[in-house]
């Protein structure tokens, strides 16, 4: 009878949760960064006007992380000449495990970061909003040839009571340039444990 329940349990569980990052197939290694809890899209903060959505995703979840690994480890078995990634950014988040949250943006045009105007603009007017607090933007990492996502850095200071994770941004070169993106933290568990 324990036996059924995990097995019909194992069934019901989306693939992250049911079977490790290398089981995955190329279609479900797509489907992670489209359709995730961990993935949104962002919208626009103003109601007038339209523009196209901007994809996001939180980059500091484990099973974004794993997933963005597997996709190097696969990309660099197809094409050994290219790089695998981006290093510093790598290193980075190693290194500050569970201390910070990852927003990465595929920005329209990354060619913008390089106008310092635009890029104190989205330092000063980026924010994540957790329960009532609201926390500056720590840093970024720029999009790089092997890694196509702004990497946006916020610190993790979330209390136990915080449900609501809402990110709101000052995107270069995006059309109508402040976006939003909420993430429920109930949404966002993994393996049993809440990952951001």
């Amino acid at each position: 009878m324990h036996f059924l329940l995990a097995v019909a349990l194992l069934l019901a569980a989306p693939f992250w949760e049911a079977k490790p990052v290398r089981q995955w197939t190329k279609e479900e290694l797509a489907e992670i960064f489209t359709s995730s809890p961990w993935v949104a899209n962002l919208s626009i903060e103003s109601r007038g006007g339209s523009a196209p959505p901007v994809s996001a995703y939180l980059a500091s979840a484990r099973p974004m992380r794993e997933a963005e690994e597997e996709s190097i480890r696969r990309h660099t078995q197809e094409r050994v000449s290219e790089q695998p990634g981006n290093e510093e950014y790598r290193d980075f988040i190693r290194e500050n495990d569970g201390k910070v949250i990852v927003l990465a943006v595929a920005l329209p045009d990354a060619q913008a970061l390089a106008h310092q105007d635009e890029v104190r603009r989205m330092e000063d007017e980026s924010f994540l909003r957790a329960g009532k607090k609201k926390h500056k933007l720590l840093g970024h990492f720029p999009p790089a040839p092997a890694d196509p996502y702004l990497r946006l850095i916020f610190p993790r200071a979330l209390g136990a009571e915080d449900r609501k994770l809402r990110f709101e941004l000052y995107l270069p070169s995006a059309p109508m340039p402040y976006r939003t993106v909420e993430f429920d933290s109930r949404d966002l568990v993994w393996k049993g444990r809440a990952e951001m």
